[in-house]
């Protein structure tokens, strides 16, 4: 039975809160008073300011010379916030030094005790009335005889217990809330007293708090469940891999050649993560691979080339290695470029599914070059090429260099550009977004575009990183590979939802179960079973999550 002596009522706990409260409102008023004149009036005239650029009623020499006065102000303003400052400082270190000492001593542990006692309390009453339900359930069955009535009673029992449930719940939540309000009183004083400004062991505290205050065990193992489970195949992997070869996988050289692998394939999930964010996919990627591959491996060829294009034999020899390697990106970004731009015409133009319009891409791409090229493999670019490209510092690759450019600038174009708040806008609800002011069909050909661009240096980077080699089969199955990292990193096709940094996880998780497998000698096609079912469980979560919303 629990105890009841550390219990507090909303009463008793404002008493105990009240001497903090008092005595650091009375400092927050000296605080208050010596802003007033000071702090308070930047602040107002700083945004006094920002007003009059922006306002458009205002002529040129109106702005100016109301700027003018709102500058003079904020100078004496400012003097007084200097006068004031050391002052301030005394008093809120005063406040903060009084918080410190008797906020937690004084008030929050005798609420912690308390709420530790209530939920312990709130369990053994909805264990007491589950006990007493079920007697009464016994005796009201004795009595009966008809099945009609028994199944009716059981129908009852079950809402009865329903009922209990969802008040007990409804009491753990009640205390789960006191003690989240008692936590956040202190911060809400020390808020007043600094103006918003938290330290940083501050802000984590702050930040942990309101994670277990709003942590869900099912919305948490559905967004991260697979995560979980994939973690625990790789380290049973990892496990097994030195008894069966004798070698550890996770070595520093087997976590950069992972990394090293990865990066390329970075380019198309983020390529493709802006598609699916529009509730769209592509299908190309894979055929966009072998073409990029195969327009470098031509123009970067060590010596004159030794199959054609159309029947011509290419020789780039004359040009510098610089000019070479310039040549073949922009080759590349532009043939990617170009097809996606196509299929983002009739995705946007006639609403056709990309589902559509980038399988075509697929045919017509892979019959292009495969025309073009009889279906051969170009051999090997300049050995010193990927030195210029990728080298290795220290035996550091820096084609991983490349990929975190890549994950950073398409990272700033989701986050912090009209264009990437458009694009969720549009993938959450084209016809709101329409309604806005937004053009669907802007936003659309310019996610295939950045598609195309981030293809073509994809294609670029592994010409380098395999040294040649192009075809037009090249890259066969990548798309698969790119698509199921961004739903394993949570980019979800109901459109809208996503982010880079689950991209990156996607990719890095199955770069590395494929290396891991790999490693072990698993033959290739069982790799593609392992893959098809982390595809299937997290598209899976992935309509949990969207059905559980809805």
């Amino acid at each position: 039975m629990a105890t009841t002596k550390n219990l507090l009522s909303a009463e008793e706990e404002l008493k105990l809160r009240q001497p903090i409260d008092e005595y650091v409102g009375s400092i927050q008023k000296q605080v208050d008073s010596l802003r007033e004149e000071g702090t308070d009036q930047v602040l107002s005239l700083l945004s006094l300011i920002e007003s009059t650029k922006r306002d458009r009623s205002l002529s040129k020499d109106e702005k100016e010379e109301k700027i003018t006065a709102l500058n003079k102000d904020l100078e004496v303003a400012k003097k007084i916030e200097e006068q004031n400052k050391d002052q301030v400082a005394a008093l809120v270190n005063k406040a903060e030094a009084y918080i410190k000492e008797h906020f937690d001593k004084d008030y929050f542990q005798y609420v912690k005790k308390s709420a530790e006692e209530e939920k312990i309390l709130a369990k053994e009453n909805y264990q007491i009335r589950l006990h007493e339900m079920s007697k009464e359930r016994q005796q009201a069955l004795a009595k009966l005889s008809d099945s009609q009535e028994i199944k009716e009673e059981k129908y009852v029992y079950k809402n009865k217990l329903f009922d209990v449930k969802m008040d007990y719940l409804a009491e753990k939540q009640r205390i789960k809330d006191r003690m989240h309000e008692a936590f956040n009183h202190k911060f809400h004083l020390l808020d007043m007293l600094r103006m918003s400004k938290f330290k940083l062991a501050e802000t984590i505290e702050q930040h942990w708090e309101n994670y277990k205050y709003t942590f869900n065990r099912r919305d948490f193992l559905l967004k991260n469940g697979l995560y979980i489970a994939i973690i625990i195949v790789f380290l049973i992997l990892a496990i097994i891999t030195p008894a069966v070869k004798g070698a550890p996988l996770l070595t520093y050289n087997n976590v950069l050649n992972i990394l090293q692998q990865a990066s390329p394939q970075m380019f198309l999930a983020l390529g493709v993560a802006g598609l699916i964010l529009l509730t769209g996919t592509d299908l190309s990627i894979g055929r966009m691979m072998g073409m990029g591959m195969t327009a470098s491996t031509i123009i970067m060829h060590q010596g004159v080339n030794t199959g054609g294009v159309f029947g011509h034999i290419f020789d780039f020899t004359k040009m510098s290695l610089g000019a070479r390697l310039a040549l073949a990106l922009v080759a590349c970004i532009v043939l990617c470029t170009f097809f996606t731009t196509i299929a983002g015409f009739f995705t946007a133009k006639f609403l056709m599914h990309p589902f559509i319009s980038t399988m075509a891409n697929t045919l017509i791409i892979f019959g292009l070059v495969t025309y073009a090229t009889k279906g051969v493999s170009f051999g090997a670019i300049e050995p010193a090429i990927p030195n210029m490209i990728i080298p290795k510092v220290n035996g550091f690759p820096t084609i991983i260099l490349w990929a975190l450019a890549a994950i950073v600038i398409v990272w700033f174009i989701w986050n912090k550009t009209t264009f990437g708040k458009n694009l969720y806008a549009v993938g959450g609800n084209p016809e709101a977004a329409a309604v806005s002011g937004i053009s669907v069909f802007t936003v659309t050909i310019c996610a295939f575009i950045l598609a195309g661009v981030l293809y073509g240096f994809g294609s670029w980077l592994e010409c380098a990183r395999m040294v040649g080699s192009g075809s037009a089969a090249y890259g066969q199955g990548w798309e698969m590979n790119a698509i199921a990292a961004c739903v394993v990193g949570g980019v979800s096709f109901t459109g809208g939802i996503g982010k880079i940094s689950g991209v990156v996880v996607g990719v890095v998780i199955f770069t590395a179960l494929t290396y891991a497998l790999t490693i072990l000698g698993i033959d290739t096609n069982l790799q593609f079973v392992f893959s098809g079912i982390i595809i299937l469980v997290a598209v899976t979560l992935d309509c949990l999550k969207y059905v559980q919303k809805k």
